[in-house]
């Protein structure tokens, strides 16, 4: 009876806990992982936040969250219903009167929206190819537009025509039944990667332009960092003046861009900026040479220090530059080093349908090694169709272009480049001079930096510089807008060469009249430097200085539809 209540009273005294229920378990494995979610929340943002802090600076940081902050605040604003009718009639107007100058309506145009029912002869092809040549348009012909045509010249024109036709059909992506096009394309590399001091071993490809070469620089470098080091949040560093295909590449391929200033006086980038933005998921850095708004070489010998030291591709956009940059010294006017000779630059995109005056669709891109070429491959080895294999986005490409390249190099040779350099640079050093020292021009228009090659860009701090761009549209004239900060530039090319005196005659005459309207306004009590009026300042000076570009974006999505508007 004894053993009996001393068991009793052992049970009693000891506490046998329950087993917890699957519910109890499964509640604190939830709360478990809902706090290391929120804990890797919490380091992923702040490992960002100091990384903003270290790039842009705690003032730097600032300005870009009050710029955010701005830009909504506005964005807000614009969608507020009577605001947002307002702003929708407008741009309609405004795409309306866009689509009256670039679409041909009434009589004597002849619109064709669908087959013809019988095939028209050679004679009315002919016939109306001549018609469509002669449309009206800003006259190319007579060196009237900067840059978007660099030769022009009948002589050559006539041998690109001859290597097109002789390879109109070629697809380089069968070498095996267009060998001669797989030739001149291994060629035309050979020859640039020559041009730009390539070390043995380097490589390239040709692309159909500088936006491509751009796009697959970009791509090759971020292939290498996550091959490489595993990055998968990949960010580049550019300057504020690199040009857009960057943004393209940017948006494309899932990058996170950093923008670095260009400031007065220099424009040109600054490598300690550089630098700071630096981090762990940097792909690339990019300097320009030259950039396309105001032609200033980047400090490529800094940006290559800097690239050495951080373990980084480097890129330097030459398409632009393209045979003019390597040869300027040759041809007699000062340089900066830029090309492989830098040991820290990796890849070089140069356009030979610039001042190569090869035809439009033509670039090639560069690489220090064929290591890196190899990261903007793209191979499927198990397609139901066969292993398939291309060297960048396009598949077939057109081989009568590659021979039409090929053609204009061969032709033009190395001394024919030389005096090109000589004619183009030289042209723009007389425009330089001249907005520089000419009492008609120095006191109102100021050039934005010290340009070496073929583009000079130029402000004005007494006259609206858009008022001046759509003074000289009317002229005859059809020069490149600018916009942080306004501006105007020319891009020298062949044709333009031949009437450089005329230009600056039309622009000392426009100053003059742009002045004009400056004392009037005085007079009337009006204040100094009016609103501006014409096209140019639509879309740069009122529409492009709003905080947010919603408006620019929709004025931008209408051209481009107008584009197609038959």
């Amino acid at each position: 009876m004894a053993n009996s209540r001393a068991a009793l009273n052992l049970r009693n005294g000891l506490s046998i806990p329950k087993p917890k229920s699957t519910s109890n378990i499964f509640a604190i494995g939830t709360d478990l992982l809902r706090n290391i979610l929120f804990l890797l929340f919490l380091l992923r943002w702040t490992r960002k936040s100091v990384l903003q802090i270290r790039g842009r600076g705690p003032f730097g940081t600032l300005i870009d969250a009050y710029t955010s902050l701005r830009r909504l605040s506005y964005a807000i604003f614009l969608g507020l219903p009577g605001v947002r009718t307002q702003v929708k009639s407008q741009v309609a107007e405004t795409i309306k009167k866009l689509e009256g100058k670039l679409v041909p309506r009434g009589p004597g145009v002849s619109r064709y929206l669908t087959l013809p029912k019988e095939a028209w002869n050679d004679q009315q092809v002919s016939a109306e190819l001549e018609k469509l040549g002669e449309m009206k348009h800003t006259r190319w012909e007579d060196g009237r537009v900067s840059g978007a045509v660099y030769h022009g010249e009948d002589s050559l024109i006539n041998v690109q025509v001859e290597a097109f036709r002789r390879f109109m059909v070629a697809n380089p992506i069968h070498p095996d039944v267009f060998p001669g096009v797989r030739k001149m394309e291994a060629e035309i590399v050979a020859m640039v990667l020559a041009l730009f001091n390539a070390p043995p071993g380097a490589a390239g490809v040709t692309t159909s332009g500088g936006t491509e070469s751009i796009l697959m620089a970009c791509m090759s470098a971020r292939q290498k960092a996550y091959t490489e080091r595993g990055v998968t949040e990949p960010e580049m560093i550019i300057p504020d003046t690199a040009h857009a295909a960057f943004h393209k590449a940017a948006a494309y391929f899932n990058i996170k861009l950093h923008q670095v200033a260009c400031p007065s006086p220099t424009y040109s980038v600054s490598i300690k900026a550089v630098s700071r933005l630096i981090n762990s998921n940097t792909i690339l850095l990019v300097g320009s040479a030259p950039s396309f708004p105001h032609g200033i070489i980047d400090d490529i010998a800094a940006l290559s220090r800097l690239a050495l030291r951080r373990r980084l591709p480097l890129h330097v956009d030459c398409c632009l530059g393209s045979f003019l940059m390597p040869l300027l010294s040759r041809a007699g006017f000062p340089t900066q080093p830029f090309d492989f000779t830098l040991k820290g630059v990796t890849s070089i995109s140069c356009d030979t349908h610039k001042y190569g005056f090869a035809p439009k669709g033509n670039s090639t891109l560069l690489y220090r090694t064929a290591a890196l070429r190899t990261y903007q491959y793209f191979i499927s080895p198990d397609w139901s169709g066969g292993v398939y294999g291309s060297i960048g986005i396009a598949g077939s490409r057109p081989g009568a272009l590659i021979a039409s390249c090929w053609a204009s190099l061969m032709s033009v040779g190395e001394n024919g480049y030389i005096d090109s350099c000589h004619s183009i640079v030289g042209a723009a050093k007389k425009i330089e001079t001249a907005i520089r020292e000419d009492p008609a021009l120095k006191d109102d228009l100021k050039v934005m930096g010290k340009p070496l090659v073929s583009v000079v860009a130029f402000d004005s701090p007494t006259l609206n510089i858009y008022d001046i761009a759509d003074s000289m549209s009317a002229k005859g004239w059809h020069l490149n807008a600018l916009q942080n900060p306004p501006g105007l530039h020319v891009a020298v090319t062949l044709p333009i060469v031949k009437v450089v005196d005329k230009l600056l005659e039309d622009l000392v005459a426009v100053v003059e009249d742009e002045k004009e309207r400056e004392r009037v306004r005085i007079v009337e009590g009006k204040g100094k430097k009016g609103q501006a009026r014409g096209d140019s300042a639509a879309l740069y000076g009122v529409a492009g200085s709003l905080p947010d570009k919603s408006v620019v974006v929709q004025l931008a999505v209408g051209f481009l539809d107008t584009l197609y508007k038959a």
